[in-house]
């Protein structure tokens, strides 16, 4: 898993499946991302050819999490196998979904990261 940052931005990049390991993984790094520094979490799934109930969860949790904190979460960057995932279990209602990582720097305003 990748971790980067980007202005006031966390990038988290999984790479190939999210599942039950993986999931543990990213839910350790959303928990210690620190809310004061980073106000928009950006998940780039470009990498993800593959998840499962496992990894649905830990984004469900990190989603959470990053509420709880007054903070964003977002997912870009889905390959096409992964979004019918997403748009089957209706989590595409439940979570910011853009097409890529420019497109959420390029709409992103104020008022959408203190939401």
């Amino acid at each position: 898993m990748e971790l980067s940052t980007f202005n006031q931005h966390i990038v988290l990049q999984p790479q190939n499946c999210l599942d039950s390991q993986a999931g543990i993984l990213l839910q350790q790094q959303l928990t210690d991302i620190l809310p004061d520094r980073h106000k928009l979490w950006v998940i780039d799934m470009a990498s993800v050819d593959f998840i499962d109930s496992s990894g649905l969860c830990a984004l469900v949790g990190g989603l959470n999490a990053a509420r709880h904190r007054g903070c964003r979460l977002v997912i870009c960057n889905l390959s096409a196998t992964v979004k019918l995932i997403f748009e089957i279990t209706q989590l595409d209602q439940l979570f910011e979904i853009f097409d890529s990582f420019e497109q959420i720097v390029s709409t992103e305003t104020p008022a959408l990261v203190a939401g």
